[in-house]
């Protein structure tokens, strides 16, 4: 019910979603909805630090102000694309996906990747001489070539986790549960997964201390070619030839493999099986 006051004036509650009056780009509902690595990585962008001990509602509450202060610096972000004059202020970025009709794009999480990995994915989509761009800029040429639809089928499924599909797709890839992202789970202990996105594969490898590595000999044209991870247990096979992650991918990419793994044995024990397959040949 809205009430008067001594005017005579009709005042309105602020409507859910925005609470910030005469900052209509600023909608705290969504701010709030945000990981905790996202609100600090988009107050580090506009120049606020020293966030390692604060809380959630603490780092909440210190974008809002940031936002409304207008305190974005020099590194806000990935720079626009489209040339607005805007580029790098608080509306140009809200959680999720930024891209409209590009529902497979999502800039938050391109923004969360790591160098090697945004180089990598590039390189697959055809881009090259990015050994002196710094990351904001390499996030925003992937974004760009992504909308553009550039790199064909060799880049398919290499940025958001999807499942390369083909000819010779195995029952393993059909029967096991989709993973795109770090934050989708196993429905159950022992379920076989598969997933293409680097972050999923990364975090699993590591998880077990596993170390990127190609077969000695296999090469191609100057690219990785069997790729294997050594694991501590067991000691490093005599041709295991450890490489860097930006490698392992682009052999990864190149050759449209899917990761199919499992998170933990049926007994709920983690586990290290994986297996490595190409949807475009019968032998992976």
């Amino acid at each position: 019910m809205p009430t008067r006051n001594s005017s005579g004036s009709t005042a309105t509650k602020n409507p859910p979603g925005n609470q910030t009056p005469n900052t209509p780009d600023i909608n705290e509902s969504e701010i709030a909805r945000l990981k905790v690595d996202q609100l600090r990585d988009r107050l580090r962008r506009r120049g606020v630090t020293d966030t390692a001990d604060m809380k959630k509602d603490d780092l909440v509450e210190a974008l809002i102000k940031a936002m409304k202060d207008g305190a974005s610096t020099s590194s806000g972000g990935a720079k626009s694309t489209g040339g607005s004059a805007r580029s790098g202020s608080a509306s140009d970025n809200p959680p999720g996906n930024q891209t409209p009709n590009t529902p497979d794009i999502n800039e938050s999480e391109i923004a969360r990747l790591k160098v090697d990995d945004l180089r990598t994915r590039l390189r697959s989509r055809g881009v090259t001489d990015t050994a002196d761009m710094k990351k904001d800029d390499l996030v925003e040429a992937l974004i760009k070539a992504m909308k553009d639809g550039s790199g064909g089928s060799g880049a398919s499924g290499s940025s958001g986790g999807g499942v390369r599909t083909g000819s010779h797709t195995s029952s393993s890839v059909k029967y096991s549960q989709e993973i795109r992202s770090v934050d989708d789970e196993a429905e159950r202990p022992g379920r076989s997964l598969v997933t293409t996105d680097h972050d999923v594969i990364r975090q699993w490898a590591e998880a077990r201390k596993g170390v990127p590595c190609t077969v000695d000999g296999t090469e191609h044209d100057g690219h990785a070619g069997v790729l294997r991870f050594d694991f501590p247990a067991g000691g490093r096979e005599d041709r295991l030839r450890e490489i860097s992650w930006e490698d392992w991918f682009d052999a990864f990419d190149r050759r449209r493999l899917n990761f199919i793994y499992q998170e933990e044995r049926s007994d709920g024990k983690q586990s290290n099986f994986f297996r490595l397959e190409s949807p475009d040949r019968e032998d992976g």
